[in-house]
């Protein structure tokens, strides 16, 4: 009789790391035994779970569905066993989040060793979006999600606030000009930035006198993609409006140049959000206070490069205007 946990786990296996190989060095297993067991799990179910070639692996649509629900399933039977250690020792166990590419990259990841010493036995498994997540359909455990959260039943813990920063390329702003005023922006190009939740092309934000200022962007090119909208920006292909933190390394080297700073855009909220049935989850809960403190540093360190990025934006404009009054 064959294990089905024991198969289960194999075959996640197996998908998460698009190879039997490779699942079978990682599980200790004899790679025919992988093999073998994947096999007798999808004569069990009764339907075919993997299309094998000699080159690829892919889900087939019943074994995508039964991979996510397996995933749940051990993710459960993970924490239900850990609930009876104690101490920290105790979370193990697969963690499923989404999180935005800027986020990831500039905040998450870096401090990511930080988050394994302290927790060794939890596996996370990161996707990189902005799309909408389906937590119950997809078995993800929690999403970070900026701006503001639609009315879905999930529980939302607010993490912080994050800069958007207005700004272009050298070469777009030295072929263009650089736009001194609001209404100049009716002259300029932009590359149209269309988030899944409207489908639309967002407008750029701006906050005058306390009140909220948005302006339509012509643009001849439009994205769903962080890093293809900042590439698009570093093109030269349009004004851009992304997270500070996302072009703050390119607003350092000279690649972008802020614009209107005197007219910010309103900052986004970030939040993480999960299901209720998982809110008392020791290993969702772990995570998420792990995320809201590393927030509230990376908060404190992007609030301090902003206020010296400005204060140097500051002495440079002064310098040239000392320079002019000389000439």
């Amino acid at each position: 009789m064959i294990d089905r946990v024991h198969a289960m786990r194999v075959f996640t296996r197996v998908v998460d790391t698009n190879s039997f190989t490779r699942a079978a060095e990682s599980l200790g297993m004899p790679r025919a035994s992988v093999s073998t067991t994947v096999q007798q799990l999808e004569a069990l179910v009764g339907v075919q779970l993997l299309a094998r070639t000699t080159r690829r692996l892919n889900l087939t649509v019943d074994g995508a569905a039964y991979y996510e629900r397996c995933a749940q399933i051990l993710a459960d039977i993970d924490e239900l066993d850990s609930g009876f250690a104690a101490g920290e020792e105790r979370l193990r166990g697969r963690l499923r989040v989404e999180m935005p590419d800027a986020v990831a990259t500039s905040i998450v990841v870096p401090a990511l060793p930080e988050f394994h010493a302290r927790y060794p036995q939890i596996e996370l498994s990161i996707g990189i979006g902005m799309r909408n997540v389906d937590l119950v359909g997809e078995g993800v455990d929690c999403s970070v999600q900026l701006g503001e959260l639609p009315d879905s039943g999930l529980i939302a813990r607010r993490l912080g606030m994050l800069e958007q920063v207005t700004c272009a390329s050298p070469a777009y702003l030295d072929k263009h000009g650089t736009p001194a005023s609001l209404d100049e922006l009716a002259r300029h190009v932009a590359v149209n930035c269309l988030p899944e939740k409207s489908g639309r092309p967002a407008d750029f934000e701006f906050d005058v006198n306390g009140k909220p200022y948005t302006m339509s962007m012509r643009g001849f090119v439009q994205v769903a993609d962080e890093h293809a909208y900042l590439a698009c920006g570093l093109e030269g292909l349009g004004l851009i409006q992304p997270l500070r933190i996302a072009a703050q390394p390119y607003l350092r080297s000279g690649q972008l140049r802020e614009v209107l700073p005197e007219w910010k855009s309103p900052p986004l909220k970030v939040s993480v959000a999960f299901l209720k049935s998982r809110q008392a989850t020791p290993r969702v809960s772990a995570f998420v206070d792990w995320l809201a403190a590393l927030f509230e540093r990376s908060q404190q360190v992007d609030d301090t490069l902003t206020s010296l990025y400005r204060a140097a934006r500051r002495r440079s404009d002064d310098q040239r205007s000392e320079e002019t009054a000389g000439a």
